[in-house]
């Protein structure tokens, strides 16, 4: 019964399922649409191949190169106070 898997009358009751379910007229724009996405997929991919290799040099973590500086002790100013407001009497 499922000896051979998919056989070529099986793909085109799918096919038939399809023209019918998208209409012939959407499948073309399907396929186009389709196509560009896995060439933006398959660029996408070589620009991260790319980055890899560019980014195979060692980087030291963030926490490494703080711990390596001195430092700085930050010094607040202290707050000036207030003037005390005048009143006006007459």
């Amino acid at each position: 019964m499922l000896r051979n898997g998919l056989e070529p009358w099986h793909l085109l009751v799918v096919a038939i399922v399809f023209i019918v379910l998208f209409g012939s007229r959407k499948l073309p724009d399907t396929a186009r649409a389709l196509g560009k996405s896995m060439r933006i997929l398959k660029s996408e991919a070589k620009a991260m191949k790319a980055d890899d290799t560019v980014a195979a040099a060692p980087v030291e973590p963030t926490s490494v190169q703080m711990a390596a500086e001195p430092a700085a002790a930050t010094v607040q100013p202290e707050p000036k106070p207030a003037a005390e407001p005048t009143v006006a009497t007459s």
